[in-house]
């Protein structure tokens, strides 16, 4: 091991910012302003997140030679503007045909060393082995007297991988910058790796993480600083862009091999420190955690879109009054309107409730009835139905009535529809085709009904909007008489236990039936599901918040089989 001489101190800095994926030129501004500010404060050096010139994940844009261009372009004009500080900055590089994804350390006006992602994940949303190639080099940068080394992301979950290496090498700061997206209990998750890998290898790891939404991803931050003995000194905000900027202690080694090492600068910059008072962001609660995820996923996804105004089927069910909520509470009240489309089966209390919530809410409510374009439907389909019973194809024609209504007033003023289906009815086949499918985005897709009664418990606890009615009444549809949710799905809270098993962990029946459930039960449950993916393929994105959520991480084929 290298020989400790003496100690010094850094200032750090985390830049936690929002980036869009394809907006070259604006996440470089974003870095530009984020490197002067953390300059301005005294900082050694900045760490931004992985692939912050480009946006993360860019996809198939990685196939586009021009695109990789632009962004090493881009990159070489944001390089004149870092000065008196070294920051570490996520890019995409190439060499040949293979390109990379990597990190630039730049300092006064010059890239002094590159790292290239060792580790590439390949499961979950992650693919990134269809488009980059592995770096080899696990490098570590001398700056001053102070030893350093970068990881990307998934290198710093491999204990034996670049980290460790660069800790035997002398590092005894190592910057990690990530694109690690949020699910419930991923903080937790993050945390045991980085805290593990402090203490195992004696250093010092800076972690910082991106933030915001992209499609069907939240990133959370969370961005955090932790000591060789594994404890949190210093966390970013959640959901929020952060500057967090901590001084720490490492001590100076001499370093013996010179194989992977980079020089940032003989000397650190003379700075003028004042002293600054440590931030510790304190961690969310599960619940909390999850709403805040779903109204920045959502505020993103309109607002980076070019969106402004959001429209809600809202039918007096607790779905749509979460979904509306959340709206309300990411895009502002102005910015949302909803639409309560009652038919011959709709109850007085669900207008009363519709009313309710779109009053607390403060928010614009229009009330267009159904039952005549309904009749209109069933009386030119009487001679092709005749002499058979009615059915489900007459309830869903009132979905799919409403859902082209929404349609029709997001094609005349622009909205963006919301669909307010949950996991639970997702997972089912229980939301019907081109009806309350019908949108552009999925707020709560990913979110079971038991999780959305909890939901709506935490919102209501800051200040009560959402009607107790609403949340004490029976789940139903309200297509047909004295229609309940349980007629054909049993009790959520059945429901869900089963298909968390069977989708999230993968449980095989007899696994899922060891826990309690009746055979019958469960394959029941799963027929629905294995029978519903022809629908979920053609379903509005949706943000992710367990897991695996169906879309980038549950690709099930829809013409299958098995039935293990």
């Amino acid at each position: 091991m290298p020989k400790v001489l003496f100690k010094r101190k850094l200032r750090v800095a985390i830049a936690q910012i929002n980036c869009t994926v394809g907006d070259l030129e604006g996440n470089a501004a974003k870095i530009k302003e984020y490197a002067e500010m953390a300059d301005k404060a005294g900082a050694d050096i900045v760490s931004f997140p992985e692939l912050a010139l480009t946006g993360y994940p860019p996809e198939d844009l990685l196939v586009k030679p021009k695109f990789i261009q632009d962004n090493l372009s881009e990159l070489k004009k944001l390089v004149k503007y870092i000065g008196n500080i070294a920051a570490v900055v996520g890019f995409v590089d190439r060499q040949g045909k293979e390109i990379f994804n990597a990190a630039a350390i730049i300092y006064k006006g010059k890239i002094r060393g590159v790292y290239r992602k060792v580790h590439l994940p390949n499961y979950g949303v992650f693919d990134e082995k269809r488009y980059f190639s592995s770096g080899c080099r696990p490098l570590i940068f001398k700056y001053g007297d102070a030893v350093l080394g970068v990881g990307i992301c998934e290198d710093i979950w491999h204990f034996d991988g670049p980290l460790k290496c660069q800790a035997v090498s002398g590092a005894k700061l190592i910057i990690n910058i990530n694109a690690s997206p949020y699910y419930a209990g991923k903080i937790q998750k993050r945390q045991e790796v980085i805290r593990r890998q402090a203490r195992e290898n004696g250093v010092v790891i800076v972690y910082t993480n991106l933030v915001g939404g992209q499609d069907e991803l939240v990133f959370d931050g969370q961005s955090m600083i932790v000591d060789k003995t594994g404890r949190v000194v210093a966390m970013a905000e959640a959901f929020k862009e952060d500057l967090l900027i901590t001084d720490i202690i490492i001590p100076l080694t001499k370093i013996k091999s010179k194989k992977y090492l980079s020089v940032i600068s003989e000397k650190l910059p003379f700075k003028n420190k004042i002293t600054l008072p440590v931030k510790n962001a304190r961690p969310l609660e599960e619940v909390q955690e999850t709403y805040q995820a779903l109204t920045l996923g959502l505020k993103d996804y309109v607002l980076k879109n070019g969106f402004r105004k959001v429209v809600i089927g809202l039918s007096g069910g607790i779905d749509s009054a979460l979904v509306a909520t959340i709206a309300a509470d990411a895009l502002g009240k102005e910015n949302v309107i909803g639409v309560f489309m009652p038919s011959l089966y709709s109850s007085r209390e669900s207008d009363e409730d519709s009313r309710q919530l779109a009053d607390n809410l403060k928010l614009k409510l229009l009330h267009i009835p159904i039952e005549e374009i309904r009749k209109v439907y069933l009386k030119e389909l009487q001679p092709h139905f005749a002499g058979l019973e009615s059915n489900i194809a007459e309830e869903n024609l009132q979905a799919r009535i409403r859902g082209n209504i929404v349609m029709a007033l997001s094609n005349k003023f622009g909205w963006l529809v919301l669909t307010t289906g949950n996991k639970s009815e997702m997972s089912t086949g229980y939301a019907t085709l081109y009806g309350d499918m019908a949108g552009g985005f999925a707020v709560i897709k990913d979110v079971p009904k038991t999780l959305v009664y909890k939901l709506v418990k935490y919102r209501n606890s800051l200040n009560a909007v959402i009607p107790e009615r609403i949340i004490t009444k029976e789940p139903t549809a309200e297509l047909k008489p004295d229609q309940k949710d349980s007629d054909t799905l049993p009790v959520y809270q059945t429901l869900d236990p089963i298909l968390k098993a069977y989708i999230e962990e993968d449980s095989d029946l007899d696994m899922i039936v060891s826990l309690g459930f009746s055979k019958d039960m469960v394959v029941r449950v799963a027929n629905m599901v294995d029978k519903s993916e022809y629908k979920r393929r053609q379903s509005p994105p949706g943000i992710k918040i367990t897991p695996k959520a169906f879309g980038r991480d549950r690709r099930m084929p829809i013409t299958n089989k098995y039935r293990g």
